[in-house]
């Protein structure tokens, strides 16, 4: 299967108004320990996304109690 890397290091827009709301800059740029919180219209956007191949699907499994 083929891979692509994103990274910021890579990325031609890298330094420009682009990064404001990258969500690699988002991601990468969370503090440890921060929560990453989806709302329902960006979770029916990932799994579209998901489901068009685009994304992987989400790994996250929350812990009982």
């Amino acid at each position: 299967m083929d891979t692509i890397t994103v990274e910021c290091d890579s990325c031609v827009m890298r330094g420009t108004e682009a990064c404001d709301d990258c969500v690699v800059t988002f991601l990468l740029g969370r503090e440890p320990d921060d929560a990453v919180v989806i709302d329902a219209e960006e979770a029916r956007a990932m799994r579209m996304l998901e489901q068009a191949g685009l994304l992987p699907s989400l790994r996250f499994k929350g812990r009982a109690g």
